[in-house]
């Protein structure tokens, strides 16, 4: 069942709430770079998915959902996006343009609302789509000797697994969502553990586990809490009650807190074809948000 379409665009209450899950999700970009350095990346979304699932399960009960949509969206979110992701990150993408490439998620996300629920694309939000675009492009144009197409590829086939565990959530219908990420994250652990000791080796797993001090012990946990808990609890609960041609264009927010988050901390240059990218992205979603309330406003006068 597609949500309803509210006529102003996504309540005030609402776009905070996607606001605040888009710093989360952006500034994390920085947290997973210095995790890596000490973690091997399979390892790292596994540890990731285990501490998201336990021991919240013990306390949040099991929505009342079937346990292959579960999985679904625990392979694809867990396995697909943050696997690829963290693999690419390792070495073969900085994390301000990983954070920008990832919102590819947002062109395949409502691709696959128009297959599967025949949502209606308006042609502001193709505009929108197209200002958005062109910044990814000003990006992909300017890799440099820290990114590789290898990098990129990871990062995009982590984009169409971060939509298509959208698709699977909004099937779930409206549940508590926070109940529903944490039991779906019971569906990454093994694949993740299992690629992790296939590809890492046990040696390098029990030597980056034995030298892990607090420090990254509490990026793995703010992993599993604020990113996974919060971040996809909220972003799943937005997505089962608007279409996702209004939501998913919010994700563009992400590249703009990953990169300066990138910059204040790791001193990643920012350049200006930089600048230029994030304000595109930027007229994308000024756009995308506040044309419906315009809109409605004049529809008003005029009626």
């Amino acid at each position: 069942m597609v949500a309803p379409q509210h006529p102003a665009g996504l309540p005030r209450l609402h776009l905070l709430l996607a606001v605040l899950v888009m710093a989360v999700w952006g500034s994390n970009f920085v947290i997973i770079r210095i995790a890596l350095d000490n973690f091997p990346p399979l390892l790292l979304a596994a540890l990731r998915y285990t501490l998201a699932f336990f021991p919240a399960a013990l306390f949040l009960k099991r929505p009342n959902v079937p346990w292959r949509n579960l999985a679904a969206y625990g392979v694809l979110i867990g396995g697909g996006q943050f696997g690829l992701l963290f693999l690419a990150m390792k070495s073969d993408i900085t994390p301000g343009l990983a954070s920008l490439v990832v919102q590819t998620q947002v062109i395949f996300t409502i691709l696959f609302s128009l297959i599967l629920h025949k949502e209606r694309v308006r042609l502001f939000q193709i505009a929108a789509l197209l200002l958005a675009l062109a910044g990814l492009g000003v990006i992909l144009t300017h890799t440099d000797g820290h990114t590789t197409p290898l990098g990129i590829a990871l990062v995009i086939g982590a984009a169409i697994s971060w939509s298509s565990g959208n698709m699977v959530s909004r099937a779930a219908g409206q549940v508590n969502m926070l109940g529903y990420v944490v039991w779906a994250s019971l569906f990454a652990i093994p694949p993740l553990y299992a690629l992790a000791f296939l590809t890492e080796g046990s040696s390098a797993i029990g030597l980056s586990l034995a030298s892990a001090g607090p420090g990254l012990w509490a990026a793995v946990a703010w992993q599993a809490v604020g990113n996974t808990m919060f971040g996809y609890g909220v972003w799943g609960w937005l997505l089962a009650r608007h279409p996702s041609a209004q939501v998913a264009p919010l994700a563009l927010l992400v590249p703009v807190f990953g990169m300066l988050s990138s910059t204040l901390v790791l001193g990643e240059p920012m350049q200006g074809w930089k600048i230029t990218a994030a304000l595109l992205v930027m007229a994308g979603l000024v756009l995308s948000i506040l044309w419906p309330r315009i809109s409605a406003r004049l529809i008003a006068r005029t009626a």
